[in-house]
């Protein structure tokens, strides 16, 4: 890693969410009420930026990617300025509209579901990934399965996504690589190739195992000791130096050095939960904050754990993130869940 290097550039998915609350999410011609909304920014390219400038404002951020020239890109782009990212290589077409997502979070659950247009975001090419000028040290890549010209070969490269990442690395950056939720089949088809190329992988227990082939989740079941298998297999698979899965009440962290952390997630208090969108960003965001200051590894954890129980008083992605320090504050007085007595945790 060259100490000289500093902060992190995002790349991919800048989209508007509209996000709502529902008394509850319906059956197929069912029906719920909507009793809460409001518009963020969303995807993780956007996340992530907003996540780590909320994590430590002095953090160089810069981002990559692609908004149309309406209402809805002038938000995201005036968001990215609010925050002090750097916008140099966030394009604006004319082309198309900016993608957008519908973000339902059930007010029973606090899970939620993604509904989106994916529009100018099917602009983004890997030629408009120029890293020879950035002195960042992490590149933060996603959502392959969203962006439809980098989920397609590019050259002799099994994908753009394979491309970018290879250029990335060239130029000195290390990588990581979010993932969506898409059928697994897909999410295989387009990660396998990405591993030689990714530095860390920070996925969710459902992603790990459509990774796999392994069942980490049943019936809303996480299986501990499948999700570190899991870990280790994919560890195998790639360049990666740590592999990081989550779930909300645990996360569990395998290295390449043999290291091996199964860390409970904050025991935060069950009226102030308002959703869990963006979540998994936050916990990213933690992660790879604790990973770029060279943290110890359960230091790193522990920080992802915090931001991600902060996020969750929001249905938004990135409002309710806080510093760092005042992040391990809230977990710190919120206290921490039980050691998993055996190796299935409820979900």
């Amino acid at each position: 890693m060259s100490e000289h290097r500093r902060g992190i550039v995002t790349g991919g998915t800048w989209c508007v969410d509209y996000n709502r609350v529902v008394t509850h999410w319906p059956e197929e011609d069912g029906m719920a009420e909507i009793v809460g909304e409001e518009r963020h920014g969303g995807g993780s390219a956007c996340n992530l930026a907003i996540d780590i400038k909320r994590l430590d404002p002095a953090m160089p951020v810069d981002t990559i990617g692609v908004v149309g020239s309406d209402e809805a890109g002038r938000y995201l782009v005036s968001l990215a300025e609010e925050f002090d990212i750097g916008t140099e290589q966030l394009t604006v077409t004319d082309a198309m509209g900016t993608q957008f997502c519908d973000a339902y979070v059930s007010r029973i659950t606090h899970r939620r579901t993604h509904v989106y247009s994916v529009g100018a975001a099917t602009l983004l090419t890997p030629e408009q990934f120029d890293f020879s000028a950035t002195r960042a040290r992490f590149l933060h890549l996603g959502l392959p399965g969203v962006h439809r010209q980098l989920d397609a070969p590019h050259g002799s490269d099994e994908s753009g996504w394979v491309t970018v990442l290879k250029k990335a690395r060239a130029a000195g950056l290390q990588t990581n690589l979010e993932l969506a939720s898409i059928e697994r089949e897909r999410l295989l088809a387009l990660t396998l190739p990405c591993l030689p190329h990714l530095d860390f992988i920070i996925v969710n227990d459902h992603e790990i195992g459509a990774l796999t082939g392994m069942a980490t989740v049943q019936h809303g079941v996480t299986d501990i000791a499948a999700c570190e298998r899991a870990a280790r297999a994919v560890l195998e698979k790639g360049a990666m130096s740590v592999v990081v899965v989550h779930c909300p009440a645990v996360a569990i962290a395998v290295s390449r050095d043999g290291r091996r952390l199964i860390k409970p997630s904050v025991a935060i208090p069950p009226e102030l939960v308002v959703g869990a969108n963006g979540a998994g960003d936050a916990f990213a965001a933690g992660m790879l904050y604790g990973l770029h200051e060279a943290w110890p590894l359960d230091d790193c954890v522990r920080l992802a754990h915090a931001a991600a129980a902060a996020s969750l008083r929001s249905v938004s992605t990135t409002v309710t993130v806080e510093s760092w320090r005042q992040c391990l504050d809230l977990a710190r007085d919120w206290g921490w869940r039980s050691e998993p007595a055996g190796h299935r945790l409820e979900a």
